[in-house]
């Protein structure tokens, strides 16, 4: 019997579900193979899965590892976002004491190319400290979680661009709110930057195609951008491709 527990959130995520729902008969006996599809709850409206989907947390270590129990969970793959660094290290955590085999399926990190003005940093808090004090006006590009530590330089003007509208004001004093959801095309984020005469942009390493378009956009209008690097995770097993997740499913768990 096969039940794998899917953290997910990703493109990388979504991917593998509708794989899934494709080509595993799900919930027959005789196949043996179910599948849980989980999402964090960050997002108010997230994207429909073809599998049976639960959100939420799960209490910690302790609640993942009774979840992976209870559940009778046989494999898990973190697809999470490359920063949901408190869930892929409780799940490195909850398997090991589960004994259940987990992989992360994981997109490459962004590296700059030629044109590119990077300024690399370790965390949110180097982002903050890369900005000049006054008069900035910088595309915010790392959702909204983290957006009153950039309060600590308040005579900036601030773009965000969320997925759902904010429930209540930012801590910003000169903020503009774009609600949208992606993906972007870099004609569209290059129109964005221009009209809104952004000077930097801020922005997680997040890898992928689907958010690369405002790093193509910044490279065109020769934008500094602060890139934030990925936290690190405990050890795990890290695959990159949808093939190596199946075949790590099917024969190498």
């Amino acid at each position: 019997m096969t039940k794998l527990l899917l953290l997910g959130g990703t493109t990388e995520a979504s991917h593998l579900a509708a794989h899934l729902a494709e080509n595993w008969v799900l919930g027959d006996p005789v196949a043996g193979r179910q599948a849980v599809f989980s999402y964090a709850g960050r997002t108010a409206r997230p994207a429909a899965q073809p599998l049976p989907c639960r959100v939420g947390g799960f209490g910690g270590v302790p609640g993942l590892v009774d979840y992976l129990r209870r559940e009778g969970i046989s494999h898990v793959v973190d697809a999470t976002h490359p920063f949901a660094a408190q869930m892929s290290r409780n799940a490195v955590l909850a398997c090991a004491e589960a004994g259940v085999p987990l992989v992360a399926f994981e997109r490459p990190a962004w590296v700059a190319e030629e044109g590119d003005i990077w300024t690399h940093v370790g965390d949110m808090a180097g982002a903050v400290a890369a900005l000049p004090e006054v008069g900035a006006r910088v595309f915010l590009a790392i959702g909204k979680q983290h957006v009153a530590e950039f309060a600590a330089k308040p005579r900036n003007h601030y773009l965000l661009r969320l997925v759902d509208q904010p429930e209540a004001p930012l801590a910003l004093p000169d903020v503009s709110v774009i609600v949208a959801r992606g993906p972007f095309e870099a004609a569209e984020d290059e129109a964005l930057m221009r009209s809104h005469k952004i000077t930097h942009v801020v922005a997680k390493n997040a890898g992928g195609a689907g958010a690369e378009a405002k790093l193509v956009a910044a490279r065109r209008v020769a934008l500094p951008v602060v890139m934030i690097d990925r936290p690190q995770v405990p050890e795990r097993c890290v695959l990159g491709t949808l093939a190596e997740v199946m075949r790590w499913l099917d024969h190498g768990a």
